[in-house]
């Protein structure tokens, strides 16, 4: 047998194999996305340029990671030193106003950790984008919008929460496992009131956390989030917790079990369609305790990586499926298509907007 007639054999085999464990779409059905959605989970990033404020340990900035962090913002660290870490949200802004489905998006700061006793932490710290700079520079972007960063041991926590909702801030963003938070404390309960007050919801990061080179995994527990729900905080999960275990149960498993007992917990579904986190799909696309819980978030700029290609799923998509969305060139456009065609619902997409009081 000649090597074309194998090849030929090997392409039919595969065919037929396709057809034959082909299972289509994950959720119910596949959906048409609606205009004018909000991502309510974007990051930006800076390293003090232009004199913003921002920092990252000299670990991440010598780490590879750095390099690829701004290479997926679109952006690299000439450009970044010469146009400052603004040049990064002027880039988000634009891509928004390009896309068909995205109006806007929601910029996370994100606080340093500190100690017990209420000090800066930067030793243990890998990242920085202050309030200040975030809630600022948003303002000359009418596609983007402010959310707040504050570590509760801050002794002026609560007094920058004030500052943040003066400011514009549609929600407070906590990356636990790196900023070295325990939301189950106690001694936070006039944080979390104070959150209620303001009506600022928390969004979390729930789960491992892989992205940096320090993190306490153990903070990424969905359960430590208890206390907050308790005293009435709106809190969103970040990726609806799906990465890791404790005590041989999944993060997401945990985190579903909680959502009966809180109708102040919600999810987002940022970074679901990574090839590191698909495997919770059906799960999150079906389980009736995250119906009208869900909302839209993409993690960007991590939907500009391999990663999150649409070509990881030839049993769910069709050929032409898989094609067109991997053809899409606009970051939000493309991951809004294959969430849909996944069959992510119509709701998902509509509530970050609704939840967050976005209006423009």
């Amino acid at each position: 047998m000649t090597p074309f007639l194998i090849v030929c054999g090997l392409i039919v085999a595969l065919f037929l194999l396709r057809l034959m464990m082909f299972r289509g779409v994950i959720g119910k059905e596949a959906v048409d996305p609606p205009r004018g959605i909000i991502d309510m989970h974007c990051h930006t990033a800076g390293f003090g340029a232009g004199g913003s404020g921002a920092w990252i340990s000299d670990a991440l900035r010598n780490s590879w990671k750095f390099g690829l962090y701004l290479k997926i913002f679109g952006s690299n660290e000439k450009t970044v030193s010469e146009e400052g870490d603004e040049s990064l949200m002027a880039i988000i802004a634009k891509s928004i106003q390009e896309s068909e489905f995205v109006d806007g998006a929601v910029i996370l700061a994100m606080d340093a950790p500190y100690t017990a006793e209420g000090e800066l932490d930067r030793d243990s710290g890998e990242v920085c984008v202050p309030n200040r700079f975030v809630g600022e520079r948003v303002k000359k972007f009418p596609e983007l919008h402010f959310a707040a960063s504050v570590h509760p041991n801050r002794k002026d926590a609560l007094e920058e929460l004030e500052w943040s909702k003066e400011n514009g801030a549609v929600l407070v963003k906590w990356l636990p496992n790196i900023q070295n938070i325990d939301p189950s404390e106690e001694r936070y309960e006039a944080y979390y009131r104070k959150l209620v007050e303001l009506d600022l919801p928390l969004l979390t990061h729930v789960g491992d956390e892989d992205s940096f080179s320090q993190t306490n995994n153990v903070l990424g527990d969905p359960k430590l989030l208890r206390f907050a729900l308790e005293c009435g905080v709106k809190v969103t999960a970040a990726h609806v917790a799906s990465s890791g275990e404790r005590e041989g149960q999944t993060n997401v498993e945990r985190l579903l079990e909680m959502m009966p007992e809180f109708p102040n917990l919600l999810a987002d579904i940022s970074t679901l369609t990574q090839s590191n986190r698909r495997r919770y799909l059906p799960v999150v696309l079906n389980d009736k305790r995250l119906e009208g819980r869900l909302m839209y978030g993409t993690d960007y700029p991590l939907t500009n990586t391999p990663l999150v290609t649409p070509l990881q799923y030839p049993l769910n998509l069709k050929v032409g499926q898989m094609w067109k969305i991997f053809r899409t060139k606009n970051s939000w456009d493309r991951d809004v298509k294959l969430k849909a065609a996944l069959g992510t619902k119509r709701d998902v997409f509509e509530m970050s907007r609704e939840f967050l009081g976005i209006k423009n």
